[in-house]
């Protein structure tokens, strides 16, 4: 796919600051050009945390083993049962995403987010999500991701769905590698919020014109800046404020709803466990004792 693509970062008056990358090649001027979609993307737009999905495909690759990825899925596990989403926690989450991606080229991350989003991806975008979204295009609209993956990862996905762009964490690129530092805060609960405002004023849209969609209460910000919510497989906490609210409610789920413990979305599960297996890597690949056939991200 293209390497080009136009990519912004947005500080406000409080020093917050957001990005958002577009995909290429840019869509025709939108004949409703005051509307938009904003989407979440862990059991939002597709089954499981994206984060996570990345993760097995790195250790398919060998970038760490079976074993580190377990450790993964347990640490997903412990955080959602626990339901750890206070500040101290999403402190970690922060130093979590730096080591996730610490010393990765742009490309390489790039690169394997592609490959990784056909093979494991694409068969858990969930239909009716995906559905709801063409909805909004075909209107006319424009459609965003909202993540909490770094913005590069995000936009592979929103260009793999045929979207506008998405609106992710962005992390300090130096000489197109990542440092380790982010630019701003996670892409989490209220930040979601301020980021799809920037986005708003910055592309000419009236939010009150706007539609959100996620499943999880920690987006109760984001949903609640725009004109239309909609709840999409949502947790208990979102289903209680959206029948209170009169929001409308979309379950594509089959009954199933032990999934969303199973590979769970939190942003601070997805990324302190991150932080567990790709340190693990990292460390084995600085003491030479990488697992067989492993291969290491171009420095």
């Amino acid at each position: 796919m293209a390497r080009n693509r136009k990519v912004t970062v947005s500080t406000d008056v409080h020093g917050h600051t957001t990005g958002w990358a577009e995909t290429e090649p840019a869509p025709p001027v939108a004949p409703n050009p005051r509307a938009a979609a904003f989407f979440d993307v862990d059991n939002t737009m597709m089954q499981g945390a994206s984060i996570y999905w990345f993760a097995r495909g790195l250790a398919a690759r060998n970038y760490f083993t079976t074993a580190d990825l377990a450790r993964f899925a347990w640490q997903q596990l412990r955080f959602r049962l626990l339901a750890r989403e206070h500040a101290g926690d999403m402190s970690q989450a922060k130093e979590a995403a730096l080591a996730f991606i610490e010393g990765w080229r742009v490309e390489d991350i790039e690169r394997l987010a592609e490959e990784i989003f056909d093979e494991l991806m694409a068969p858990r975008i969930w239909t009716g999500t995906r559905r709801l979204a063409q909805g909004h295009l075909d209107a006319g609209e424009r459609v965003w991701l909202v993540s909490a993956a770094p913005v590069e990862i995000g936009r592979v996905i929103a260009a793999r769905l045929n979207l506008t762009g998405a609106i992710g964490t962005v992390a300090e690129v130096v000489d197109g590698a990542y440092t380790g530092r982010l630019v701003g805060d996670l892409m989490h609960g209220p930040v979601k919020a301020e980021a799809v405002t920037a986005l708003a004023a910055v592309e000419g849209l009236d939010l009150s014109r706007c539609s959100a969609y996620s499943d999880s209460a920690n987006d109760l910000p984001m949903l609640s800046a725009v004109g239309r919510a909609v709840a999409v497989n949502p947790d208990t906490a979102l289903l209680r404020q959206a029948r209170q609210r009169g929001w409308e409610v979309r379950d594509f789920r089959t009954g199933r709803r032990a999934i969303k413990i199973a590979v769970p979305s939190t942003a601070a599960a997805g990324l302190v466990a991150g932080a567990v297996t790709a340190g693990m890597a990292l460390q084995r690949r600085r003491r030479g004792d990488r697992p067989s056939g492993e291969r290491r991200p171009v420095r």
